[in-house]
């Protein structure tokens, strides 16, 4: 796909159109308030990736219950008192013409205890986490707490909605074998492990209807998750014409699977082989050039998940559409220079810890 395509619009079944193939990546930045409530950092670090040309800037994975919290100063969509924030966020976001989508998460076993006050929850008990099982009644519940967050996210405006089933939280959880050892509806062969997935996707598409952008995150890899089944699932979704894009975390867009049985192809092209017709597909992983751009938008993927470059360069997708050898800069980078980026000074703490990232003062010496 050449940069021209790229810069393109996008039509989602739903009938929003997206301006250009660019999407800002979900992304843990720890900046809001412990009660769940849009700070201004949280604010100014997402409406600055719209006004850097993102056609669509999807927040953070936003908690639809407060026992679903994962990490400190999350956004939360799990009360009406936080609809305010988001009004406001959406507004922001929608000035620049691009399409404002929240992620909605629930991180299940990987709720630090000392966060939620009590023991994190998940399909079966997990002894290494300390989770407890969840009661059917629960699992009700939790869906209910899906469909009531999406219904919140529309009355405050967003164009839709991200469903988190990726990255070991608490849908992956029920989708993995070696997590859910249920034993009612909700475990045992994959029908039954992807019920729930499937039930807030039905009721988030019967709540907020048909012009409203509802994705699905998935990752087929890692945290018990297995590639053919997630392609199976990928292919019923397609199926059903429920979603309007399927969102594959890969890690890196170019690698290889790790599962030996799936070496015919790269991770990326076991889904873009599945020809989907509907449903609209991206991919995030190492995306870091316009020639790193092209090459996915070329695999019949309809527009590209930026993440780590997208911190680096607030206006990545413009950059890249100016410039046909663009590279994001090298890390480590400088606090300074992320705050120039529109981090604030939480996110930048939460990513001095990725190895290489952040500048230490050691570097600055040298």
């Amino acid at each position: 796909m050449s940069l021209v395509e790229a810069s393109n619009p996008l039509i989602f079944p739903s009938g929003k159109t997206m301006k250009n193939r660019f999407m800002l990546a979900p992304m843990t930045n720890t900046q809001s308030g412990e009660d769940g409530i849009l700070s201004d950092q949280e604010y100014n670090w997402l409406v600055k990736r719209a006004e850097g040309g993102f056609g669509m800037v999807c927040t953070c994975a936003a908690h639809v219950d407060f026992l679903g919290k994962g990490f400190p100063g999350q956004l939360g969509i799990y009360d009406d008192a936080q609809i305010p924030g988001h009004q406001r966020l959406v507004k922001g976001i929608q000035s620049y013409r691009s399409l404002a989508v929240i992620q909605l998460h629930h991180a299940g076993m990987r709720s630090p205890k000392e966060l939620i006050g009590e023991a994190p929850l998940c399909p079966s008990d997990n002894e290494k986490t300390g989770a407890r099982a969840m009661t059917l009644t629960e699992v009700i519940g939790l869906r209910e707490s899906f469909i009531n967050a999406a219904k919140r996210a529309q009355k405050s405006g967003y164009d839709g909605i991200e469903i988190h089933g990726a990255h070991g939280y608490i849908l992956g959880q029920f989708l993995s074998a070696d997590i859910n050892f249920r034993t009612d509806e909700y475990g045992g062969d994959l029908a039954n492990r992807a019920r729930l997935i499937k039930e807030i996707v039905t009721g988030v598409r019967e709540a907020c209807g048909e012009n409203f952008i509802v994705g699905l995150r998935l990752s087929p890899e890692r945290f018990g998750m297995q590639i053919h089944e997630i392609k199976q699932l990928c292919l019923e979704f397609e199926a059903s014409k429920q979603l309007d894009f399927l969102d594959i975390s890969l890690w890196d867009s170019f690698k290889m699977p790790e599962d030996e049985n799936f070496q015919d192809q790269r991770l990326l092209e076991q889904f873009t082989s599945l020809n989907f017709t509907h449903t609209k597909l991206t991919v995030a992983g190492k995306i870091f050039s316009t020639e790193d751009v092209q090459k996915v938008l070329a695999n019949q993927v309809d527009f590209v998940s930026i993440g780590k470059a997208a911190i680096l360069h607030y206006n990545f997708p413009q950059l890249i559409l100016a410039d046909s050898s663009f590279r994001a800069i090298e890390t480590p980078v400088s606090r300074d220079y992320l705050k120039e980026q529109g981090l604030g000074i939480k996110f930048i703490d939460y990513m001095s810890k990725w190895p290489g990232f952040v500048e230490e003062e050691t570097d600055l010496l040298k």
